[in-house]
């Protein structure tokens, strides 16, 4: 497919070649050339803009830190919709747990008043999930109290910071991988299925 730059033509190969050598400008073309039509598909599975907004970022990223892999790819507008429909499952598993876990959480509240063992699990992985944060470097946690505590978009966050979008999701990305290592050596399998949702 041939694309449209400084009023010349480049092939969809040759901008893939350039994004994983690291070129922005050419990342950039891709994610504006794409982003209505995968959004426009994430909101069909996900039937929330600020779901399908997560889940267009997410498989962005994902494409932009394939590297050399990007040179396999073959049709990239079908790549992109099969990313953003794995990227939206995911989503819905998240959302999915979370929800299931805030009920059952709730339910026990109602019950008991008395901390109970999946309560005490809660409060003992915050108190890690806390610990790994402190450990993060400084623009990582900010990115993250921002886009995870706070909710802030990717975009907003980055107005913030005073950085880039793909920067801020670079730090994002560090900072969850981090974080996930920490709470798997720090925390056992039965805290992390109950605390899940945090991610």
């Amino acid at each position: 497919m041939l694309i449209h730059l400084n009023e010349t033509l480049v092939s969809e190969s040759d901008l893939l070649s350039k994004v994983a050598g690291g070129d922005h400008h050419a990342f950039r073309i891709i994610y504006h050339k794409y982003y209505n039509k995968i959004y426009t598909f994430s909101i069909r599975i996900l039937h929330s803009q600020l779901l399908a907004e997560e889940a267009v970022q997410e498989s962005m990223l994902k494409l932009w830190l394939m590297g050399p892999q990007l040179m396999t790819i073959n049709n990239l507008d079908s790549y992109l919709k099969k990313i953003v429909r794995n990227c939206a499952i995911d989503i819905l598993r998240r959302k999915e747990l979370e929800l299931r876990t805030d009920r059952k959480l709730g339910l026990t509240w109602e019950e008991t008043h008395n901390e109970t063992e999946e309560q005490v699990l809660l409060n003992d992985m915050r108190r890690v999930l806390n610990n790994g944060i402190a450990l993060l470097p400084q623009q990582q946690k900010l990115v993250y109290q921002l886009c995870h505590q706070e909710g802030l978009k990717y975009e907003e966050a980055a107005l913030r910071l005073n950085l880039s979008v793909l920067t801020v999701q670079s730090y994002m990305k560090l900072a969850l991988r981090f974080l996930r290592s920490y709470l798997k050596t720090h925390t056992d399998l039965a805290v992390l299925l109950v605390i899940f949702k945090l991610f």
